[in-house]
Parts: structure tokens; sequence; C-alpha cells
């Protein structure tokens, strides 16, 4: 099973638009909530190439970008594969 991790903030609509494809998919996601900034905020910031918008997803390391990305992927037929290794 794919290691995933999401930055979210709360009340973010695209936030939970990405959780519920994943949750859809049946895949445990790690989620960093950064609504009050911190030291997961630069993390993010530092894995997501300075990108500041959430969500900021990875998969087993690998940044796939936000919830569009992710939508993209899942009607490309390439997410499954992605979560699945």
């Amino acid at each position: 099973m794919a290691k995933i991790e999401i930055y979210t903030k709360a009340f973010c609509p695209y936030c939970s638009r990405a959780m519920r494809l994943l949750d859809d998919k049946g895949v445990e996601v790690e989620e960093f909530d950064i609504s009050m900034g911190g030291p997961k905020r630069a993390e993010m910031l530092d894995r997501a190439g300075g990108r500041s918008t959430v969500p900021q997803i990875f998969i087993n390391g690998r940044h796939i970008g936000g919830s569009d990305e992710l939508a993209a992927l899942e009607r490309e037929g390439k997410l499954d594969a992605l979560l699945a290794a």
C-alpha cells in the first residue's frame, strides 16, 4: 500500500474534495493540518517546491500536486496504480 501524505487547512473545499476521493479509494492517509502555520507548513513549502496552496499531496514521497492534479490522475486512470505501489 502506498504512503499518502496530504497537507490541508480547515474549511478548505479543495482539501475536502481530495480527501473524499482518497477515502473513496479506501486508502489510509496521513493528514497534516497547517491551518495555524508552524513547522509543518514550512515542511510543506520545502517539499512542494514553494507551492503554498492546499492541499499538497504526496504519494510515496512523490509530489503529486493539489486537488486538481489528483483528480486529473483519476480521470486519466493513473491514480489506482500509484496508490497500489
